[in-house]
Formats: structure tokens, C-alpha cells, sequence
């Protein structure tokens, strides 16, 4: 028999509303009015309202026919279709999401050019080695880099750059940020900042009401700032804590943090936490590895080219485990839990040394 999809929504009495957005919160009457008037009441509910491409107010930008941004497929398949072979593309930062956009357009428009006012590609994740790493690989692969410089105002298939430099385009596209989308909770009433605001289990401020994902602001669990950490292992983590509270559990979520992991033009990255002091560093032409410590304990690390047993490091950062007694050096090459005492062994192999 084929497996249809909708099949795990009947069979878990679950209720689909496809199509339809939810226009109000009422938490006094514990109800959501949806699109078309729709009242839908509810004893607990959850807030995943995601959330939104940041868009500057550029100058002519609203003249620019062919403009997009690059957040989900409906995104992807309109900047698909508005791309030709003789197609110059326009791209405006170089984070993980332009950069993503660059590598998918590859092979499909005449020229691809990435700017960003930051002075390295990536700069939120990573350093000026990695990223010089990662650049040069960009380059290799035909990709146009203009760092330090960004698109001022638009004008006739033209973008007037604050270096004083005119780009031309046909395509733009703008991957600068995304914003939380709080204003269903705020409407409500309910506490909100850059995101969301909740609590450890995931609860709002209103009462029966839990958040989680890209429209949360949570606490950073390595540098203990408050901020939204959108990236899909904490949504995840976040989503299965509110669930299982509005369910009647007392869980905690307290292991947010920044973790960014991609592949471009055949080059591995991923980084993790934050920098502090950097205890071990490995640098070549065709990948780096470095790894950073606060307080005795792993507190970041980034890795181009080989990110092999990442998971080790980032449930050293997550549990915060201390590094007393642990050669860094080993650790960095040959990472295991044989480097580890018996009793963490014991406790992350449930009981199997």
C-alpha cells in the first residue's frame, strides 16, 4: 500500500488548516481567529510563526522588477524561474543564505556577484582564516566577491554602491537577515523583544500559551545573551519542550546556541558557540580547525574542509563539560569518548563502556 502522507494527521486526530493565517490571539477567551473569521479554540497552544526576510529601506528598490529574497522553496522557485543563462544576478550579503543562494544559481546565470558591507564572507560565524578559506573556494568557483561594499540605491537595472562603484543586474536578490514574527503575541498582550519572550519551558507570558522556533528570543546557553538563535536544532528542541509541557511535563530547554553547519561548491563548514580563547588552531590552504575555550570548558569552534565527529564538540559545548585532565590537542584530532573519564562514558553510553 502507498504511504500517504495526510495518513499521520488522521491517524494522530490531528487537523490540518492549510492556507489559512491566524489573524488575532484572544488569551482571555483562549481563542485564535484565523482568516475568513474562522474561531478555533484551544486549551494550549503553540506559537511557530517563524519568521521574515529583513528588507532596508534601499532607495528604488520598489522599481527593481525582479527582486526577491531566499528564505523557503516558493522563494527559490520564482527566483528559478526569472533566471536565464544570460542573467546577471546581484546578491546582497554574504551569509549562509546568499551564499546558498550563489551556489544553487551556479551554472544558471551568466554572473553571479555577492556583496556585503562585512569584510569577510560569513561574518557572524566565522574568522578572517576560515573565511578566507571559504572565499578563496567562492572565487574558484566563479563567484564574483565584492566585501566591504554594499548596494547604496537602485536605478535602471543598476545598483549604486557605497564604495562609489555601479553593479549591473538584471536579477536581485536580498539575503541580509530575517526578522521574528512576534506580532500575533504582541497583539495579544503578550512579552516580546527581538522575538518572542519565554521562559526555560518554552511558555509565553500569556497563560496557555507556549512559542518555539525562529520567532522565539531565547537565552544563549554558551554566552548567556539574549537573542533569536534561528537555526533548526534549537527549534527543534524548542518545539518538542513546548509540546511536551502543554502535554502537563515540566521540561527545560536551556541549550540554545549559535550552530551553523553548510556545504558550498564542495567545501564543508560549520561552526559553533562563541570565540573566546582559542586553545588549539590548524590552518592550511584547503582547511582550518580551531576550538575555543571560556572557563575551563569548550565554548566554540569552527572547522572548514574536514568537520568529521562534529557532534562530539557540540555536546561538549551543550553539557558543558569541563576540560580538565582532556589533551586538546588529541581531542581536536582524534576525537572520541575514549578521551573522557568512565563515568561520562558510562553516562552518554547508558552504561556501556
Amino acid at each position: 500500500m502507498a504511504y500517504r502522507p495526510e495518513s499521520f494527521f488522521e491517524d494522530n486526530n490531528v487537523r490540518v488548516i492549510a492556507g489559512k493565517k491566524a489573524e488575532k490571539l484572544m488569551p482571555k477567551e483562549k481563542q485564535v481567529l484565523t482568516e475568513g473569521s474562522e474561531i478555533l479554540p484551544y486549551d494550549a497552544l503553540c506559537v511557530c510563526t517563524g519568521s521574515r526576510p529583513l528588507l532596508p529601506a534601499f532607495k528604488g528598490l520598489d522599481k527593481v522588477s525582479k527582486c526577491f529574497s531566499f528564505i523557503d522553496l516558493n522563494d527559490a522557485l520564482r527566483l528559478e524561474s526569472a533566471v536565464d543563462a544570460c542573467s546577471r544576478v546581484l546578491i546582497i550579503g554574504a551569509g549562509f543564505i546568499g551564499l546558498k543562494c550563489a551556489e544553487g544559481l551556479s551554472g544558471r546565470a551568466a554572473k553571479i556577484t555577492v556583496c556585503d558591507l562585512a569584510p569577510i564572507v560569513m561574518a557572524a560565524s566565522l574568522d578572517e582564516d576560515a573565511s578566507a578559506i571559504v572565499a578563496e573556494q567562492l572565487r574558484r568557483s566563479g563567484i564574483d566577491l565584492r566585501l566591504s561594499d554594499t548596494a547604496e540605491s537602485f536605478e535602471d537595472g543598476v545598483a549604486h554602491m557605497k564604495s562609489g562603484r555601479d553593479i549591473a543586474f538584471d536579477v536581485l536578490v536580498i539575503a541580509i537577515g530575517v526578522r521574528a514574527n512576534t506580532e500575533l503575541i504582541a497583539g495579544a498582550g503578550g512579552s516580546v523583544g527581538k522575538g518572542i519572550i519565554t521562559d526555560s519551558g518554552m511558555k509565553t507570558s500569556l497563560d496557555s500559551v507556549w512559542a518555539a522556533g525562529d520567532c522565539v528570543q531565547s537565552i544563549d546557553a554558551v554566552s548567556g545573551e539574549s537573542g533569536v538563535l534561528a537555526i533548526l536544532p534549537n527549534a527543534a528542541m524548542q518545539g518538542f519542550t513546548a509540546g511536551r509541557n502543554m502535554a502537563g511535563a515540566s521540561d527545560v530547554f536551556d541549550k540554545s546556541m549559535r550552530m551553523n553547519s553548510i556545504g558550498l561548491f564542495g567545501m564543508h563548514i560549520m561552526s559553533a558557540g562563541i570565540t573566546g580563547d582559542c586553545i588549539y588552531s590548524e590552518v592550511s590552504g584547503s582547511g582550518c580547525r580551531k576550538f575555543f575555550a571560556k572557563d575551563g570548558r569548550l565554548c566554540g569552534f569552527i572547522m572548514t574542509g574536514d568537520v568529521s565527529r562534529a557532534g562530539i564538540y557540540t555536546s561538549l559545548i551543550r553539557n558543558r563539560v569541563p576540560l580538565e585532565g582532556i589533551d586538546m590537542r588529541q581531542l581536536a584530532e582524534y576525537p572520541s569518548l575514549l578521551l573522557f573519564g568512565t563515568e561520562y562514558r558510562k553516562e552518554k553510553l547508558g552504561g556501556l563502556v
